[in-house]
């Protein structure tokens, strides 16, 4: 009898210390699988972390109705649940008024952090005012929040190098470099004066076709080089669309041939491309550019309606605009060394002397946009995961 005794309690220890050694005496013990997927998401910069979760993040987007801001919306929820952090997502409609009601609403609702892509960059510096006053920091998303000292950083793509890939592609697709006497026209559609970056998209492609036309080589039939002259308020594709009939009405009805469209993203481009299809006199194939990556448009590019898009991978955006919340959260002052700390698998700039809002230079991790076109979108969209290849042949975003 005491010899079983002893025996049960000397298997009894072995259990209990078995226990200890999986669980490290305070944790569950992890499986393999789970620590190599946490491995697997560490290695690519991903958000999985358990360092800074917990608070509530305010999550600002302009409108449902351009589908960018559908995806960047998404992507950043998605990113900041998965990280441990409540957040409160807000459309504005492209309504300025209630995109202030929204960040209020934010406010009072005592968020840790805001991300904002502002429809209109000049009308937030009094509401973030108050945000400054709270102690919240702000992040300007996409696009630059101006005349305000609220603004701690600001995520994006190189706006600049988006226009100036556009600009490149209808050079080189021309031949412009080696025209010798032949003449090409070009007309320019802009996006909305309300969005920051639409200048520096404008700027970027006006400055590779700008000295083509000042020698001849290219000629803007409309006359309208001057980004005031080809803006698109709030990018709306129907004003796009009514803009270029105009054009192509004045200045292209007698059979002058169109050979290139400099479009600054998607939605200006459908309007254009519905244009050309419904309006235009001649029957040769014209270039039109474009950003974004937008459904419609990549269904255009397959069908050879239009020519390339500028992509700039959003969901990339998301997981550096993430880390660099938790880095802000944490109380420390992100830089450069950001980029290398997270890890990230996607090309990022540091850029301290760009971006300045009218109050100060804004600190801004800017990443790098790639230009698609129908030979490389299996490459760039699917092979990545941002999109499926239908069964219809065309590409859809991964939801």
């Amino acid at each position: 009898m005491k010899m079983k005794k002893l025996f049960a309690f000397v298997i009894a220890g072995m259990l209990a210390f078995s226990l200890t050694a999986c669980t490290d005496g305070n944790e569950p013990a992890t499986s393999k699988a789970e620590q190599s997927q946490a491995e697997s998401s560490k290695e690519e910069g991903s958000s999985e972390t358990t360092e800074s979760k917990g608070g509530k993040i305010g999550i600002s987007m302009p409108t449902k109705s351009l589908e960018r801001w559908n995806r960047d919306g998404s992507y950043l929820e998605k990113e900041f649940e998965k990280a441990g952090f409540e957040v409160s997502l807000t459309y504005s409609d492209n309504k300025i008024d209630q995109q202030v009601k929204d960040i209020e609403g934010l406010i009072a609702d005592k968020v840790d952090l805001l991300v904002i892509a502002a429809i209109d960059g000049e009308s937030l510096a009094q509401v973030l005012a108050e945000a400054k006053n709270q102690n919240i920091p702000v992040i300007a998303y996409d696009r630059l929040i101006m005349n305000t000292d609220a603004i701690s950083y600001y995520v994006s793509f190189d706006n600049y190098t988006v226009g100036k890939l556009q600009g490149e592609f209808v050079a080189e697709k021309l031949g412009l470099a080696n025209a010798g006497d032949k003449k090409f026209n070009i007309e320019f559609t802009g996006g909305d004066p309300a969005d920051n970056n639409a200048t520096f998209f404008f700027n970027g492609a006006m400055d590779v076709i700008k000295p083509y036309i000042e020698s001849g080589t290219v000629v803007v039939p409309s006359g309208q080089t001057a980004f005031e002259q080809v803006g698109t308020a709030q990018w709306d594709t129907s004003k796009a669309l009514s803009r270029f009939q105009n054009i192509l009405g004045s200045y292209y009805s007698d059979g002058t041939q169109l050979d290139a469209a400099v479009c600054s993203n998607d939605s200006t481009a459908l309007g254009v491309t519905q244009a050309i299809q419904s309006d235009y006199a001649g029957s040769n194939e014209i270039i039109i550019t474009g950003q974004d990556g937008d459904e419609a448009n990549l269904a255009n590019i397959i069908d050879g309606k239009q020519t390339m898009t500028v992509y700039k991978a959003v969901a990339n955006e998301a997981i550096a605009t993430l880390n660099l919340g938790e880095a802000i959260l944490k109380g420390e002052k992100p830089d450069e060394s950001l980029i290398k700390k997270s890890g990230w698998s996607f090309d990022c700039t540091y850029d301290t002397s760009s971006y300045n809002n009218g109050s100060a230079v804004i600190p801004s991790y800017l990443l790098v946009p790639v230009t698609v076109t129908k030979d490389n979108i299996q490459k760039e969209l699917v092979d990545t995961g941002y999109y499926t290849m239908g069964s219809d042949g065309y590409p859809h975003p991964v939801q």
